[in-house]
Parts: C-alpha cells; structure tokens; sequence
C-alpha cells in the first residue's frame, strides 16, 4: 500500500469520525436516546467540540493522543449505545449542520481553562516551597 493510498484512507477516517460527533450531538438531545448513552455522547461532544484540549496540541506526542485515541474511542463506546434507529434518524441532520460549522461548548472550556490555572498555581507552590 503506497502514502497516497494511506493517506487517502485516513482523510476518509477523519471525514466519518467528524460525521459521528454530529450525529452524537444531535443524538444526545434526542428524547428517545436512552440516559446512559446521552452521558457517555455528552462527554464525547463535549470534549471534541471544546476549544481547549485536555492534554494541549502543543506537547510533542501527548498533544495529539486525544485526538488520535481518546475521541475515537468516546465516538465508538457512544455510537454502540445508542440505538441504530436514533443514529440513522440524525445522519441527515449532522449533514446539515455539518455544512453550517459546529458547536462550540464554552462551559467545557472554561473548566479546563480552570484546571490548567490550578495545575499553575499547584506547580508554582510545589516550586516555591522546593526553593525555599
């Protein structure tokens, strides 16, 4: 299998992957979507549509593990309990919405904004009392 072939299939990956979080944002609002399932896309669509990472982009090799493991693996735990008839009804609809850009959840953001100044300030007190 040659780059291009590679390359190729994994755009395609990203293109469904991307698909399925619109499906899972319209599916955890959906009534019919049983409790358990809307917990588990909640969080997936949550995290994926945050503006921050939990592990930042820019650590070498870390950056990216949420992106490239932890996502997919939220995206395939949720699809799995939701039913198929609930995925199937909201395909269309992610459709849409993809066209129109996604959402954007401040509040998730904001919380890891928190934690990372409180990492901060923990890792500054850790320092200080080291230096003194």
């Amino acid at each position: 299998m040659n780059n291009d072939s590679k390359l190729s299939k994994l755009k395609s990956y990203a293109r469904k992957l991307k698909q399925n979080l619109f499906v899972l944002y319209l599916s955890q609002r959906d009534k019919r979507t049983p409790w358990y399932a809307k917990v588990i896309a909640i969080c997936v669509v949550a995290y994926a549509f945050s503006p921050i990472d939990l592990i930042p982009d820019f650590i070498p090799v870390l950056g990216y593990l949420d992106d490239l493991v932890i996502v997919p693996l939220g995206i395939s735990l949720a699809l799995k309990l939701i039913p198929q008839h609930i995925i199937e009804d909201n395909r269309e609809k992610a459709e849409e919405m993809k066209k129109n850009g996604k959402p954007k959840n401040w509040f998730v953001g904001i919380l890891f904004i928190l934690t990372w100044i409180l990492l901060a300030v923990w890792v500054y007190k850790l320092v200080k009392q080291a230096f003194h």
